[in-house]
């Protein structure tokens, strides 16, 4: 099959959706399709894999409490105009098809079966609302769609109407699986490590609300240290901690893949203390995979990850004392972190890109044989609707 994926983000620039259709696409390769991916670049001289074409720079724009690194304009719908023509795709997978980037210009210009995923929780967007009835005609050559959670389809119902298919983010489980290997990182009784991953300078990610929170672990756990990792202003954070909690933190800046992998295995307790805007919550998948008991803010996105076990701990959004409490009660419980550590491994097992890809597939052969009906139409063929169906909480 001839796939052809488009980003609307800088592909060079890390973040949870270039993951998703870097991994996608080596999947689907490692499985003998032939893929292209389109997306814009941040850097000219960036080094991309060889399925990857650059549609021009990005610029930065900010949106849905982050900047996303978008491209637009007459050289960018060249390229996109020029790729499709080249390409001969059996299916064209968009990924955000209404963020105003290469996806839309794809929807724009596109003559082939069109999939496409949408990533974003926001039901709130204005953006979005007002835009929908400039936006229906594009979307309506939509065949089948994707959300990644249930908040991002209730995101896509509310501001385009229809409806989605829900098939998650994928994860290789087996690259994060823990090898009992020790590293700089790796926890004592007397020292255990907390691990946190994110951008410091996204105020939604919720370092302000684990920091916050750091003296009262301190309190009750003095050897305790908390490893950051993600890009930021780290000189500026650290001038305004309180003296104990800056020791007893180290900032790790933006870390390689085996470096994330490495500190999630070592990690005692993986905190999500995220504020919102989270439509699914992949690292979280990754800690679990990776043998990480998880402590997550009870955003409805990451109870829906860890499932009716549920394969982790959860406190109240933004409550600084309660995410305390719950990660003081885990170190303090070996038995409880290692029976969250099995059921976050096979909880991790429902991510797996051998089990996404195959949903994903199951959309791309419906469309391709022409079902351009709802993807909720009961004449679906019961074999492709089992394939597309996302587990149940609980499920592993």
């Amino acid at each position: 099959m001839r796939i052809g994926l488009v980003c609307p983000y800088a592909f060079d620039v890390p973040g949870g959706v270039q993951f998703h259709i870097r991994d996608l696409a080596e999947y689907f390769i490692a499985q003998g399709h032939m893929v292209s991916v389109l997306a814009p670049v941040d850097d000219d001289d960036a080094e991309l894999p060889a399925y990857v074409t650059s549609c021009g720079r990005a610029v930065p724009v900010r949106y849905n409490g982050s900047v996303a690194r978008l491209t637009f304009g007459p050289v960018t719908s060249s390229r996109v105009s020029r790729w499709l023509e080249e390409g001969e795709f059996d299916v064209l997978h968009l990924h955000e098809p209404v963020t105003p980037s290469a996806s839309l210009m794809a929807l724009w210009a596109s003559s082939e079966p069109v999939v496409a995923t949408f990533h974003t929780s926001n039901l709130r967007s204005r953006a979005m609302h007002a835009a929908n009835p400039l936006l229906r005609p594009s979307t309506e050559k939509i065949r089948a769609r994707i959300a990644v959670s249930e908040e991002a389809r209730r995101t896509v119902v509310r501001h385009l109407g229809g409806d989605a298919y829900i098939i998650p983010n994928g994860v290789d489980t087996r690259r994060f699986a823990p090898d009992g290997a020790a590293t700089q990182w790796t926890g004592t009784p007397e020292r255990p490590t907390l691990a946190f991953l994110g951008r410091l300078d996204e105020p939604r990610k919720g370092l302000a609300v684990l920091l916050e929170a750091m003296p009262a672990i301190l309190d009750a756990l003095p050897g305790a240290r908390l490893i950051v990792a993600g890009p930021g202003e780290i000189d500026e954070i650290s001038a305004r901690l309180d003296p104990r909690v800056r020791s007893a933190t180290e900032f790790l800046g933006a870390v390689s893949e085996d470096d994330k992998v490495a500190l999630l295995r070592s990690a005692d307790v993986y905190i999500a203390p995220q504020t919102g805007g989270e439509s699914f919550g992949i690292v979280l998948v990754e800690a679990m995979a990776a043998g990480a008991p998880v402590v997550a803010s009870d955003l409805e996105a990451f109870i829906a990850v860890l499932g009716d076990g549920p394969a982790g701990r959860t406190f109240p959004v933004g409550d600084s004392s309660a995410l305390a409490v719950t990660v003081i009660d885990l170190i303090g419980s070996p038995e409880e972190r290692q029976r969250l550590r099995d059921l976050g491994l096979r909880r991790a097992r429902s991510f797996d890109w051998n089990v996404v890809a195959g949903r994903v597939m199951a959309v791309y052969e419906t469309v391709i044989e022409g079902a351009d009906h709802s993807p909720v139409d009961p004449v679906l063929r019961a074999g492709l609707l089992s394939r597309l169906r996302w587990p149940l909480r609980g499920e592993a």
